[in-house]
């Protein structure tokens, strides 16, 4: 008997959902920060056993958009609830509501087996988790609850028992040694992404989008060359930097994260180019897979 399903992971911004993707997959597929709207495509991450396919997808965390680009990355988040086989709804312990009515009546209805996860326990006392508990038992009565530290992995290995026990028979949708649908190049523009969320400050980090322009594989190297797209010149000179320093910086630690990732020596080129409206353009977004 063969079990597989997909299993989505729904939240607001910044509860961990890609640290708990991360630590149920054992792969560093999502981008983790501290930043708010780190992951902005359904990221799926693909985890395989003799019996089981479990394909976990992470999504990026629920807003009110004010882009075209975050009303393409809500729909990611529509879609996941409504290909679910088990829901993975993550909340923070010191969460008080769920942005989004319409997402949290969808949960409430909807058949699909939900895992509701109450993260980042460690940052308070038991009494205060029980009061937790208690009030989202009141929200969402039918959803198994589950208090974790994702950071942590406390707790992780009890979340991942009972998905596997939630999952229909079933023949796998994937390869059994795919780890992920997304092509290499995705991973390498979300590496440098990485690098400009933690380097930058104000709104720099989310006017940027990378494009991978080369891709050339050799047996002993990588050549990697890629524009960062940034919506104003005055963002472009504050990613380079005086002298180039600040752009040479983020290659330098995303090259260190690209060799290990593909266990291979890289050799990086970043550009920095000016596209006013690319949050709003259709061609770019497209480009940049957001519009289907």
């Amino acid at each position: 008997m063969h079990k597989s399903g997909f299993v989505n992971i729904i939240g607001n911004p910044n509860v961990g959902k890609s640290t708990l993707m991360n630590a149920l997959v054992g792969e560093r597929l999502s981008i983790i920060t501290s930043k708010a709207q780190t992951t902005r495509h359904r990221i799926l991450g693909i985890v395989n056993d003799d019996d089981h396919q479990i394909v976990f997808s992470d999504t990026p965390g629920v807003l009110e958009p004010a882009y075209k680009m975050q009303e393409s990355m809500m729909t990611f988040v529509k879609s996941a609830l409504t290909d679910a086989d088990v829901i993975l709804f993550m909340v923070e312990v010191k969460e008080n509501k769920f942005k989004d009515e319409n997402i949290l009546n969808s949960l409430k209805k909807t058949d699909t087996p939900i895992i509701l996860l109450i993260n980042k326990i460690d940052e308070v006392d038991q009494a205060f988790l029980e009061s937790k508990v208690d009030f989202w038992k009141a929200e969402i009565p039918k959803a198994e609850i589950y208090p974790l530290s994702a950071l942590h992995n406390f707790n992780i290995e009890n979340i991942f028992a009972r998905i596997k026990e939630l999952l229909p028979e079933g023949e796998p949708f994937y390869d059994k040694d795919a780890l992920t649908d997304k092509p290499e190049k995705f991973f390498v523009s979300e590496i440098i992404r990485e690098k400009i969320l933690l380097n930058y400050k104000k709104e720099v980090p989310y006017s940027c989008e990378v494009i991978i322009e080369e891709f050339k594989e050799k047996e002993d190297i990588i050549h990697i060359r890629a524009n960062i797209i940034v919506a104003r010149d005055s963002q472009k000179g504050i990613l380079i930097g005086h002298q180039g320093k600040e752009l040479k910086k983020v290659g330098t630690l995303a090259r260190k994260d690209i060799e290990t990732f593909f266990a291979k020596k890289v050799f990086l080129e970043l550009y920095v180019k000016v596209n006013k409206d690319w949050r709003n353009d259709d061609n770019m977004l497209k480009r940049f897979g957001y519009n289907h």
